[in-house]
């Protein structure tokens, strides 16, 4: 496995220096955002449509500084119900793909989305329980009328581009959030579809990553090494569900934090060894996320502990 980070944290620099940073610390591939949440101020794909020379000079800047690029990232909600909202998700990620393909990459980093809870509502409605009737009504509604259509066309449009690796980021808010509406997907719309492997999105649901990662098997596409920490007070008081600001430090249940910070050696060591049971051998990509260091910081911590597992 490779070891490799995703880009927006290094949006202050300019891609040619993200590059030659990442590479003096030994990272050998870079997740790059394409558009939607994750942005696409190093590569946005329109410079290169309407120019498809400057594919080989971004070519060659990989290639001088030894990096691949493991992922395409271009996230967001494509079956908003706001039609206007949905359709600029859409075409960003429609874009993402022809930059994908003339780039000879294969997979796309993303989320499912998440639609109203019928045809009239103009908001998404995230469902986590079933009782009373109704909430089933709308589950159904969500996934045979909305979700499943959508992907199956979007995946069918992505193989004309050469990407059969469409990677959902399974993350709570999101119609795909854990394991098993992953694979409920996957076996509505085809092997298009697979996990983007996130460990902090199930630590917090109380999910084992390593137990699901040997689940999921050959159904994960690309990995994030992001970690979690608890704070047992606040969650005895209040649970795992937590709405606050990821500002408000003190009173969260639960923080986003750098890798090995949250969880020890032997976790990150055990989700690693399920990867490599499954046949994974694709990039370990940091999404680094922490209140409690400077980014660079964080970073820099983060790769010296997943190098000292990963013996890259």
């Amino acid at each position: 496995m490779k070891l490799g980070v995703m880009n927006p944290i290094l949006y202050p620099v300019d891609f040619e220096g993200a590059l030659k940073y990442l590479s003096g610390l030994g990272v050998q591939a870079i997740e790059v955002g394409a558009g939607g949440y994750p942005k696409n101020l190093h590569l946005n794909p329109n410079d290169y449509l309407a120019n498809p020379a400057k594919v080989s000079q971004l070519k060659g800047l990989l290639a001088k500084y030894n990096m691949a690029i493991s992922a395409l990232a271009c996230h967001g909600n494509p079956v908003h119900p706001n039609k206007a909202l949905a359709q600029r998700f859409h075409n960003d990620f429609i874009d993402t793909l022809k930059i994908a393909q003339m780039l000879d990459i294969d997979r796309i980093v993303t989320f499912s989305g998440c639609p109203a809870g019928c045809p009239a509502s103009t908001t998404p409605n995230w469902v986590t329980y079933t009782r009373p009737d109704e909430w089933a009504e709308i589950l159904d509604y969500q996934w045979n009328d909305v979700l499943i259509p959508y992907w199956t066309k979007t995946t069918e449009i992505a193989k004309q581009h050469g990407v059969t690796k469409i990677a959902l980021e399974m993350h709570p808010n999101h119609c795909v959030y854990n394991p098993e509406t992953l694979l409920k997907l996957r076996d509505a719309v085809g092997e298009g579809i697979g996990a983007n492997f996130d460990p902090s999105h199930l630590f917090w649901q109380r999910i084992d990553p390593a137990t699901a990662i040997k689940h999921l098997g050959e159904a994960i596409y690309h990995f994030h090494a992001k970690d979690i920490k608890f704070y047992d007070e606040n969650c005895s008081i209040n649970g795992v569900l937590d709405t606050k600001n990821h500002g408000d430090l003190q009173a969260r249940s639960w923080l986003f934090c750098t890798v090995g910070h949250g969880n020890d050696h032997e976790t990150w060591k055990g989700i690693f060894d399920a990867l490599k049971a499954t046949g994974y051998d694709g990039v370990i990509s940091i999404e680094h996320s922490d209140a409690l260091f400077q980014p660079l910081e964080g970073l820099e911590k983060a790769i010296e502990f997943l190098k000292g597992i990963l013996n890259v």
